[in-house]
């Protein structure tokens, strides 16, 4: 798709944009990108900009973004089957289950074989109940979770039902554990690499994500904000 050659009347009407985000970008912040380049590009005041999931800073991959009328079609695309590709290190963990905050804990991992790894993954397949990480944007009275979690406040945190397709383990290379999954609607990846560390007695913390599917959409097809950008707004 050359995006930079569509009209203002495309956009309003509807596109579907998947972009691959970088690490370190929120997904706030390629919406906003996208959102800058369409405006300036058709001298718009606003359009409608959108993203069906959000995916952390930390992790890379496939975001869903919708324009115009298509933002109604996000609770739609939100709803399917999501996969994604990455790393759990195990023998450490972290109050965030992922890289955003440091080790707190360390644990041995020589008690550990790859047979012991890959059989631990049939616990977390089917519908299982999940806890959220605290470090997350899900709301407790009034308040982001996140925000009690940064100031040193114990919230306690409901477990979800959610449903795991395939939990599959891609390589082992000690202490790092590289799998895919494929899951449902309200599945923390960091919650299951924190609880596969535990039902392995070592500790586990997400260290790489990278989200490669939702439903049909690949993340093969997608392109960088940046790219976006320079299709949009080139001279």
């Amino acid at each position: 798709m050359n995006w930079g050659s569509l009209s203002k009347e495309d956009y309003l009407n509807g596109q579907v944009i998947l972009f691959d985000k970088p690490l370190g970008w929120s997904s706030f912040q390629v919406v906003n990108s996208a959102k800058w380049a369409l405006r300036k590009k058709f001298d718009l005041k606003k359009i409608k900009v959108g993203h069906a999931g959000t995916l952390d800073p930390l992790a890379t991959g496939l975001l869903v973004v919708c324009t115009g009328k298509f933002t109604k079609n996000i609770p739609g695309i939100q709803d399917q089957k999501k996969e994604y590709m990455g790393t759990i290190t195990l023998g450490a963990t972290t109050p965030s289950y992922d890289l955003e905050t440091e080790v707190d804990q360390r644990f041995s991992t020589d008690h550990l074989t790859k047979d012991q790894v890959l059989q631990a993954t049939k616990s977390f397949t089917g519908k299982i109940y999940q806890k959220p990480p605290v470090f997350s944007a899900i709301k407790k009275e009034g308040k982001r979770l996140y925000e009690y979690a940064r100031k040193g406040k114990e919230v306690e945190v409901n477990a979800r039902e959610i449903e795991i397709y395939e939990f599959e383990i891609t390589s082992v290379e000690m202490p790092e554990v590289h799998f895919r999954v494929v899951c449902g609607k309200g599945t923390y990846i960091r919650s299951l690499a924190h609880d596969f560390g535990q039902k392995l007695n070592s500790g586990g913390h997400l260290s790489a994500l990278r989200r490669t599917k939702i439903g049909s959409f690949s993340v093969d097809n997608a392109i960088t904000p940046e790219v976006f950008k320079k299709l949009i707004i080139a001279e």
